[in-house]
């Protein structure tokens, strides 16, 4: 079964992650941004990686999620609110709502170093964003921790999820 890893970065937090997806997957696989990611009619697993933005996927990734179909699919994304945050959770879960037709067989997000030209943009808004108050805390993440965790769960995921045929993925 041919897999497919799609990822957005904007500062290299999520391509991190999206390259420790790739390392996780075994036989055909492919590794894309998603500004050059193919059709993902032809591949069996896919992984798409995303950052948030406003509270939800940033628009590139929305627009791909909406095309995946009907295929086993890992969700994992970065983002300056607090891992556990109502913020995160809410963005996850809106990914999931824009890939409803997918299986989706996990979900992995971690937060990610925001850029201090973005962080000097938010702090001067009238109501300055809910992340904000987190964003200190991502500062050097995602780290080689939150990435031992995500090959640790995708490695879960696929053990628990292939079926006899997907043996070589």
């Amino acid at each position: 079964m041919k897999s497919l890893v799609v990822y957005s970065s904007q500062t290299g937090n999520t391509r991190k992650l999206a390259e420790a997806v790739f390392e996780g997957l075994t036989g055909d696989k492919a590794l894309y941004p998603v500004e050059e990611a193919p059709d993902p009619s032809g591949y069996g697993f896919i992984a798409v990686g995303f950052w948030l933005m406003g509270g939800k996927p940033d628009p590139k990734s929305s627009d791909y999620l909406g095309r995946v179909g009907n295929k086993p699919l890992f969700l994992f994304a970065t983002h300056g609110a607090g891992a556990g945050s109502d913020h995160a959770i809410h963005g996850m879960a809106l990914a999931k709502s824009l890939a409803a037709e997918s299986d989706i067989r996990g979900t992995y997000s971690c937060q990610g170093e925001v850029s201090p030209k973005i962080l000097e943009k938010a702090s001067k808004k009238p109501e300055p964003p809910v992340w904000l108050a987190d964003a200190l805390d991502a500062v050097g993440h995602p780290d080689d921790a939150d990435v031992d965790v995500l090959k640790h769960q995708l490695a879960e995921l696929l053990a628990n999820h292939r079926r006899p045929a997907e043996l070589g993925v």
